[in-house]
């Protein structure tokens, strides 16, 4: 489904299709909302293209690491071997404020493991390593996902490298609701960015990495895709779809404060939508009524 416009007359115009909610509900919400720590959110019913809850959703910002979803999807869609073993060299080493990792200059692990941990893990080495390897090198590889991202049409996004350390990574929320559903597509990206750890072979140890979402380890939630990002530019990110109540969601939340307040959004967003009844499963989505409030304005704050 492609999310055509976020602003509330705009989708009025459209005729966008619409969670029903009981009018006094609906004016609650559109007087309150959740109340966030996200400087930019977007939540869409992915069955019905419904914008359920937006704020500063047309506004281009720094993604951090969110950015590793487009080097996985078109290393993916490239078609290079997922068993071909790739080493990660002095030139996969980036330098400053978050550019740790814990993969070796000399580490050597197949492609499919380094996405793995580049979606996972938000291993800085494995994405550029993947970017790096990709035919014709990085500078293809970051052309290529500027070429998707307009393809997709995100038009208000730029990639400047494949890790998301770089401030000029920038999308807007609705831009990154198209990546999460392209992401979404493919099952290596749903497999590895949701899977809870990892051991890998680093030099002579044997290391365990972790999902950097603390969400994919709580069973109540039923996360099909998902991809967090840090950096002081960007703030606290994430982005997921996942299968909650009788629907399926697609949330993305940006520029968060707080080192677990992203995740504590998404709970809050998910407990607010169930508690408007925003959460039952339509009989189809063509048959779905469209409400009087298609999207909802959300305040970010306290």
């Amino acid at each position: 489904m492609i999310l055509r416009s976020l602003g509330l007359s705009v989708v009025l115009a459209l005729g966008l299709t619409a969670v029903a909610l009981p009018a006094a509900a609906a004016r609650k919400t559109a007087a309150r909302g959740p109340q966030l720590r996200s400087g930019s959110m977007l939540v869409i019913d992915d069955q019905t293209d419904a914008v359920l809850l937006a704020h500063n959703a047309e506004s281009a910002a720094p993604i951090a690491s969110i950015t590793k979803l487009m080097t996985a999807l078109v290393v993916l869609e490239a078609g290079q071997p997922l068993d071909e073993t790739l080493t990660v060299t002095g030139e996969d080493v980036e330098h400053g404020r978050g550019a740790y990792s814990r993969l070796l200059v000399g580490t050597r692990l197949t492609r499919g493991e380094l996405m793995h941990l580049a979606l996972m893990s938000s291993e800085n080495r494995a994405a550029h390593a993947l970017a790096r390897n990709y035919p014709g090198g990085l500078a293809a590889c970051i052309a290529a996902m500027n070429r998707k991202a307009a393809a997709l049409g995100m038009h208000r996004t730029h990639f400047d490298d494949p890790t998301g350390l770089a401030a000029g990574n920038v999308a807007s929320p609705g831009d990154l609701a198209r990546l999460v559903n392209a992401a979404a597509a493919h099952p290596q990206i749903r497999e590895y960015s949701t899977d809870t750890h990892q051991q890998v072979r680093v030099g002579r140890r044997l290391l365990e990495f972790r999902n950097t979402d603390t969400l994919v380890h709580d069973r109540s939630w039923d996360i099909v895709v998902q991809k967090t990002g840090y950096t002081r530019d960007a703030g606290r990110c994430l982005v997921l779809k996942a299968r909650v109540g009788g629907r399926s969601l697609v949330m993305v939340l940006l520029d968060s404060y707080g080192k677990y307040s992203r995740f504590a959004d998404a709970r809050r967003i998910r407990r607010w939508l169930e508690s408007q009844g925003a959460l039952q499963a339509p009989a189809s989505a063509s048959t779905a009524t469209p409400a009087t409030v298609p999207a909802v304005m959300a305040a970010a704050g306290s």
